[in-house]
């Protein structure tokens, strides 16, 4: 088995304390890629892709944790093509609820403490308040419901070393996503349609990075953590935003037409909550974030510097 390794130089270890061994599963996802590019300099990380560990084989999960001996598994992989989950649902559940649980028994079994990814999508959006960790999930798409078994797999365990955090409209300079999206279809579009009575919380992936190696430094955790970037918006008023920053920062030399439409007339095969923010208190207390403009006024500006 090939294992791509992301370690510290020898030199940067000399003064750190105890390195903290973390494995990511899911190295090609954005959301992994952030965490390689953040990763505190007491932690050896080693990331894997589901090519590199066979999450449906519990016998080659058992084998790469005595291999790499990690303290913490931090679980990014699964499938996330919300609109192919509809007409996947088999492929959707093996890789975001069945593996899961293998990943979970491995965990439980060799004592090893597990941060699983999960998402807002477990949500109906019928809300009328950001959804707490208490709230109830009622998933309305394949993709929600087998993130849902996911979460349910793990919590059969009761165990106080696993904790779930769910985000949402994730985003990075890394992998395809809404904002890089809109960038470029601001450059090749006359004009765009964009659903505005989706309401949410977009999600500077670096920002949830950042939360996750504070997340590791603690000796305990709850159950369930919620983290996004503050602030509530909709899809429409988020391109908006992109598109007035892209300017302003040089990404986009002119500004194009951008029509506000309803869900119902934008063609999808999987349903979308209409309200699917989440409340994230716990998690603020723990690393304070920032507002959702912010963010994504530094991604740009990072973003452009990789131009």
């Amino acid at each position: 088995m090939n294992m791509d390794s992301v370690n510290l130089a020898p030199d940067k270890r000399l003064h750190s304390r105890k390195q903290v061994k973390v494995l990511v599963i899911g190295k090609h996802g954005l959301l992994a890629l952030e965490l390689a590019d953040t990763v505190p300099t007491d932690v050896e990380l080693t990331c894997l892709s589901r090519t590199e560990i066979d999450l449906t084989e519990p016998s080659d999960i058992n084998r790469v944790i005595s291999t790499i001996k990690p303290n913490i598994i931090i679980n990014v992989s699964g499938f996330t093509d919300v609109e192919a989950a509809e007409s996947s649902y088999e492929n959707a559940h093996a890789l975001n609820g069945k593996a899961v649980g293998n990943i979970a028994s491995a965990a439980f079994n060799a004592k090893v403490r597990l941060i699983h990814i999960s998402t807002d999508f477990v949500f109906d959006g019928s809300s009328q308040r950001p959804y707490t960790v208490d709230d109830k999930p009622n998933p309305i798409n394949v993709y929600g419901q087998s993130k849902l078994a996911g979460e349910v797999a793990i919590a059969k365990y009761h165990s106080d070393n696993f904790t779930i955090v769910r985000t949402s409209w994730l985003y990075s300079s890394f992998g395809k996503n809404f904002v890089k999206t809109m960038l470029n279809l601001m450059l090749e579009k006359e004009q765009l349609n964009i659903v505005n009575d989706q309401l949410g919380s977009p999600t500077y992936a670096k920002g949830l990075a950042h939360f996750l190696w504070c997340l590791i430094k603690l000796e305990k955790w709850q159950a369930i953590y919620h983290w996004s970037d503050l602030g509530i918006t909709s899809w429409y008023e988020f391109a908006i935003a992109i598109q007035e920053l892209g300017i302003k920062h040089g990404l986009l030399q002119y500004q194009i037409p951008i029509k506000p439409i309803r869900s119902v007339n934008y063609p999808s095969l999987a349903k979308r909550p209409s309200f699917s923010a989440l409340d994230c208190t716990a998690s603020q207390m723990i690393l304070t974030g920032k507002a959702w403009q912010d963010e994504l006024t530094d991604f740009i500006k990072a973003l452009k510097l990789t131009l």
